[in-house]
């Protein structure tokens, strides 16, 4: 495994990076380790937050009545194959990798939609 980081920023696709909505705190910490490789770093008490964290990355899991189908995240990553092997090797499918185009810059991309219903988009720039 290398040692360069693979996480590099989280975007959250609505307000929050720290408060994703999720049902079961403790389900979404259990599966985010398992799945993305992010260790806890915090817990709050109101709303119940779980804060999770890869490569100084921070992304927070929150019950606070928020619709996870409407939410998630745009992961930048270093690696983009990387990304989506550690994904698909610990079981999870993987949307298949297009190049999206935004802002004249390009950029391989795949998604995941984890089981809590929070969408996930990696995303790695492409050299002009």
């Amino acid at each position: 495994m290398s040692s360069t980081p693979l996480f590099l920023a989280a975007y959250p696709y609505a307000d929050d990076i720290l408060a994703l909505p999720v049902a079961d705190l403790d389900k979404a910490a259990t599966y985010y380790a398992e799945t993305f490789g992010l260790t806890e770093v915090e817990r709050r008490a109101d709303p119940p937050t779980v804060v999770m964290e890869r490569d100084g990355v921070r992304i927070g899991f929150s019950v606070n009545g928020g619709d996870p189908e409407q939410e998630g995240a745009a992961i930048l990553v270093s690696d983009i194959d990387r990304a989506r092997k550690e994904v698909e090797a610990r079981g999870v499918k993987v949307g298949n990798p297009r190049i999206d185009e935004r802002e004249g810059k390009r950029f391989q991309v795949f998604f995941v939609v984890a089981p809590d219903g929070l969408c996930y988009y990696f995303h790695q720039e492409l050299a002009s």
